[in-house]
């Protein structure tokens, strides 16, 4: 692993722990298998995702803030592209989450890029146009889930 800039020590500590609650925090006794909040919130419907969103977009966001080129940024917002489309699948979405673990891929790309970022400077304006894309996608993503249920249980109970 590259020594980590000073400056973003704390910083990129916080980020790791989050990123472990979320994908890593828990074990299957007698596995190698490990999961986070990430699939157990995705079991409520709309809202989980929702949480579990906002939380991966707020990874996505510090690296914006500490300069990251926006190539990786795009990168990092396709992790969670994927996460977040998978999660409209009732059951099967929290399934997908426990091997596809988003926010360890998102925090192994800002730890891999970050000594690039230290010549560049954060872009207020890229920024606030990545945190409404991320809110976008976010609500957009928890509004089909939400959709998709209601549909199901409307064809389960008619």
């Amino acid at each position: 692993m590259k020594t980590l800039p000073t400056k973003h020590i704390s910083r990129v500590n916080k980020l790791r722990r989050l990123s472990k609650v979320m994908d890593n925090a828990l074990a299957i006794p007698g596995t190698k298998i490990r999961f986070g909040l990430d699939p157990i919130l995705g079991l409520l419907p709309g809202g989980g995702d929702t949480i579990t969103g906002g939380l991966s977009a707020y990874i996505v966001v510090e690296a914006a803030r500490m300069g990251l080129p926006p190539e990786v940024l795009y990168k990092m917002v396709g992790n969670i592209l994927l996460d977040s489309f998978a999660g409209t699948i009732p059951v099967l979405g929290d399934i997908f989450d426990v091997g596809w673990k988003s926010n360890v891929k998102n925090i192994e790309l800002l730890e891999k890029h970050l000594e690039i970022a230290e010549d560049s400077k954060s872009n207020t304006l890229f920024i606030i146009g990545l945190i409404i894309l991320l809110t976008v996608i976010i609500l957009g993503f928890a509004a089909i889930t939400v959709f998709t249920v209601g549909w199901l249980w409307n064809l389960i109970n008619n």
